[in-house]
């Protein structure tokens, strides 16, 4: 089996795990601080990520691909200079930017967001800036030498500790207010990610080949080449991270702004964002597990492909991880928008956002594609042309939300058409740009096949919903639901030849591994 689909199913177990885990922890969240405590936490969260993505400066990426690179040679001095020289750089990113972040918190919270209450959330998460800054390092490492393993135990680490503090530091700080609560949920992220650190650092040592300390800064001084060659690939990439996460970050000032202009109060926007970040785009989030596990594996395989100049294997990994995306992504469609109202009333309490999940899922398959094909681009050095597609989605994005969501006629509807044309145009252009870089063949009957399984197995699943007997409990009318779906899904697909047999039989083979493992 090879370390590309031993490394994608790995993730894609952790992932699943982790998902499951982060939908327990916004259900607890959702539960305990309810729309308006969810909108102080998503107005506060894309300012770290921001925060982040400046101070990661795109290097886990430019680190996969480097060190997948210098193992494919034997070369492990190269290896520990890419480590020392990553670690050297982030760490002190870190220790400019945090602070900023601390200082600038009152601005940010009065000024732009609007909310005064979102200064809070904002100093609790600051501390984790440091701490994802090393960790992503060390999951760059693990990644280019296509050890899944320790990246995804880390993940689950991280949810586990988040979700088993959540709720009793929610709990502690409401009765001092709700912004105090919020502020609760980022401190629980914030030990989450340490811990999880601890595993990666503790998972490095013993494992490790060489002495990182040793020389730690001869290595900095003399590694003016290696910086050159991870910058080479990491600026584009972190210019594509920071065109997003600087779009984030104006994100909730645009939709403050905007629905103020169509008359909403600041509070009711808050909320109303609240439902729509908090709540529904989770869902509609879900199946991201798989393209980021996917694109995970893509970047070091490819790397390896290209530095061999072999575009039939390139083109093979692309093929599979298009065509996975597209059936998961498809399936996962169905299912959140069959199960919009009843999905949300049994999570959070309310049916609200269900409207968002039902307007922006049928363009959500185009998000299920965006990481494989961005993955790709940087693996094969066009992370520069990736970068140019994000500005130009995203800068689109955010005019198209400035414009729908100031007229009262749209509202927050605007925010979330403007969200997925951002999404679609992305898409096409990343599609557009690999098609001139690889040989590739676009399988049309295939794309129409799987458009004929969704739209059926879709009216399919309307109708059982509308003839399960009500007396039966919501969750489990759900998952009687969602299973035959699922199922009907699935095996349309083998009919069709969507899904091989032969992925069958290499899918039930690492699921026995995995499972020898586990024991």
């Amino acid at each position: 089996m090879s370390k590309f689909l031993k490394g994608t199913f790995i993730l894609l177990m952790a992932g699943l795990v982790t998902r499951v885990l982060g939908f327990i922890n916004r259900i607890f969240i959702a539960r305990f601080i309810g729309e308006e405590g969810v909108g102080l936490y998503m107005m506060a969260f894309p300012t770290m990520v921001l925060v982040v993505t400046i101070t990661q400066l795109g290097l886990p990426v430019a680190i996969s691909k480097n060190v997948a690179e210098a193992e494919a040679r034997g070369d492990f001095r190269k290896i520990k200079k890419i480590l020392v020289v990553s670690l050297a750089t982030t760490i002190s990113l870190s220790i400019v930017f945090t602070p900023a972040l601390i200082l600038l918190a009152p601005y940010l919270s009065e000024t732009l967001f609007t909310d005064p209450r979102t200064q809070w959330p904002l100093l609790a998460i600051a501390p984790i800036v440091p701490i994802v800054a090393v960790s992503s390092v060390l999951r760059g490492y693990f990644q280019g030498r296509q050890n899944m393993r320790p990246s995804a135990i880390s993940q689950v680490i991280e949810q586990l500790v988040r979700i088993t503090l959540i709720a009793v530091l929610t709990k502690a700080f409401m009765p001092y207010g709700i912004e105090y609560a919020a502020a609760g949920a980022m401190i629980a992220s914030v030990i989450g990610e340490l811990i999880s650190l601890i595993y990666l650092m503790t998972t490095f040592k013993l494992r490790k080949k060489f002495r990182l300390r040793k020389n730690f800064f001869q290595f900095v001084h003399s590694g003016k080449s290696t910086f050159n060659d991870l910058m080479g690939i990491a600026l584009p990439t972190t210019g594509s991270r920071l065109i997003g996460s600087v779009s984030w970050f104006f994100e909730p000032i645009v939709v403050a702004h905007s629905l103020a202009l169509a008359g909403v109060a600041a509070v009711a926007a808050t909320k109303q964002y609240g439902a729509l970040t908090g709540f529904a785009m989770p869902l509609l989030l879900l199946p991201s597990f798989i393209t980021y596990s996917l694109s995970t594996s893509l970047v070091p395989a490819i790397s390896e492909a290209n530095s061999r100049k072999n575009m039939k294997v390139i083109e093979h990994l692309l093929q599979q991880s298009l065509r996975f995306s597209l059936l998961t992504g498809g399936l996962a469609i169905v299912v959140l928008y069959v199960l919009a109202e009843p999905l949300m009333t049994l999570m959070y309490g309310t049916s609200n956002g269900a409207q968002f999940i039902k307007l922006m899922a049928p363009f959500f398959l185009f998000y299920y594609l965006q990481g494989p094909l961005q993955a790709a681009l940087q693996a094969l050095d066009l992370a520069r042309a990736a970068m140019i597609n994000s500005l130009i989605g995203n800068l689109a994005k955010t005019a198209v939300i400035f414009l729908l969501a100031s007229q009262p006629a749209f509202g927050i509807n605007g925010v979330a058409l403007g969200m997925v044309m951002g999404i679609v145009l992305i898409t096409l252009l990343h599609f557009a740009t690999m098609l001139k870089a690889v040989s590739f063949t676009f399988y049309v009957k295939d794309y129409v096949k799987v458009l004929a399984v969704i739209i059926l197995t879709g009216s399919l699943g309307f109708l059982l919903w509308d003839r399960l007997d009500e007396n039966l409990s919501l969750a489990l009318r759900i998952l009687l639901n969602a299973g035959t779906v699922s199922i009907l899904y699935v095996s349309l697909s083998v009919a069709l030849g969507l899904i091989r047999q032969n992925e069958l039989s290499k899918i039930r083979s690492l699921l026995t591994s995995f499972l020898k493992k586990g024991k």
